[in-house]
């Protein structure tokens, strides 16, 4: 087990400079066409395929870096050249990560590489969760998923919303229940493969920020998928059943669902990319505020704007620390007691939408307009509030977890 350090090598200081190469001189002169063409950046993600950047490989050695900081490191960079671009590169790997998270070694070396393809045919994926009445009350879900044992087959159908690249992606993990009875504990997962037939796009939404990013509805109607694709096997789902079953009425062993299973491995990822988007709009910031003069002087040298900024440059720092801790605790195997992941995704989610906001007024009428990234800073920092549990599921999340009672 590594020993905690806040320190990078030399090898993750290399990885840092190169993806923020990237950032720089890639994503940011794009962000502002993709972000008003609100589409698919397929170019942007085929020159990060040609470089490395995305490949199932390079995210690998950085989940498994035994620090734990190479995927926080290399997500902040990334978010910091664009979020939209950002999420359209990454998204691929909250897939990943079902996989990765539920599925048995076969599955996982037979579906995650088609989840990015190559860099002569880029992928992408989707990890389909909410519904359109089950966003953070996933034992709301009412996508379905029966089990033909003549056939071997499972037989999805429901409505899932808000998938990033939902159908338009190669492979979709479904979360979909099974025993509707035990509610949440009653889910499971399921790779969809390519072209399966009944699986459709539904509404792609017009979106607020991140909207480089794509996000839809996916329509599973009467979706066939053979049984190996019930991730982790219909013996482990058996069994988990069977527990969940026998524990339902005796507050006994509590049994996660494949849901929360990926959104607890991902809560630090995403509080990596909100620290990304707050650096970058703190940055642009304090340029401006060094740079741009009101009545004879920068206007830095006003107390309000300069203390503003020391205020975003310590709460950028607070929040990095956070995810940088959980992403340790994560790979060295030690358990959030103190519900640490949530803290993480909690406090950087806030500390990006306070930053982007005082970026904004620090750069006054300016910061307003499209001709300065703050304002799409800005709109792109709202999601990380929302998605992947918002704020106030994870303030439900760490009060259950730190005061031990069913809070509601």
């Amino acid at each position: 087990m590594a020993e905690f350090t806040m320190e990078l090598n030399d090898e993750q200081k290399e990885v840092r400079d190169w993806v923020h190469g990237f950032a720089a001189d890639v994503m940011r002169p794009a962000a502002a066409e993709w972000d008003e063409r609100e589409e698919t950046p397929w170019p942007v993600i085929q020159e990060a395929a040609k470089i490395g950047l995305y490949s199932l490989d390079f995210y690998a050695q950085q989940f498994f870096d035994p620090t734990g900081l190479g995927l926080p490191m290399s997500l902040e960079e990334l978010f910091w050249g664009d979020a939209g671009i950002g999420l359209s590169i990454v998204g691929t790997g909250l897939a990943a990560v079902g996989v990765l998270a539920n599925g048995t070694e076969e599955q996982i070396g037979t579906w995650v590489p088609q989840m990015y393809g190559d860099a002569a045919d880029v992928k992408v994926a989707a990890f389909c969760s909410s519904e359109p009445d089950a966003g953070s009350d996933v034992a709301a879900m009412r996508t379905r998923a029966v089990y033909d044992e003549a056939k071997d087959e499972w037989v999805l159908n429901g409505t899932k919303t808000w998938a990033t690249n939902g159908g338009i992606a190669n492979v979709h993990v479904v979360v979909a229940a099974v025993d509707p009875d035990l509610g949440s504990k009653g889910h499971a997962s399921f790779i969809i493969p390519p072209n399966t037939p009944g699986l459709s796009q539904g509404q792609k939404f017009k979106k607020h920020g991140i909207r480089a990013s794509h996000t839809a509805e996916v329509v599973l109607d009467d979706v066939r998928v053979p049984g190996h694709c019930l991730l982790g096997g219909k013996e482990k789902l058996d069994e988990r059943l069977a527990r969940a079953r026998e524990k339902a009425n005796s507050g006994g062993e509590r049994v996660k669902n494949a849901a929360m299973a990926t959104f607890e491995a991902s809560r630090p990822a995403v509080g990596a990319m909100a620290v990304g988007t707050a650096r970058a709009a703190y940055e642009e910031a304090l340029e401006y505020a060094k740079t741009r003069s009101q009545f004879g002087r920068p206007i830095i040298d006003n107390q309000g704007v300069a203390f503003q900024l020391a205020d975003m440059r310590t709460q950028i720092d607070a929040a990095r620390l956070l995810v940088w801790r959980a992403s340790w605790m994560a790979v060295a195997g030690k358990p959030f007691t103190s519900a640490e992941g949530s803290m993480s995704k909690l406090f950087a989610s806030e500390v990006a939408k306070k930053v982007t906001a005082q970026a904004v007024q620090i750069l006054g009428g300016n910061g307003f307009t499209r001709e300065y990234p703050v304002e799409r800073m800005h709109r792109d920092a709202a999601i990380y509030t929302i998605f992947e549990g918002t704020s106030e599921i994870q303030r439900l999340v760490i009060a259950r977890t730190i005061s031990g009672m069913p809070i509601r």
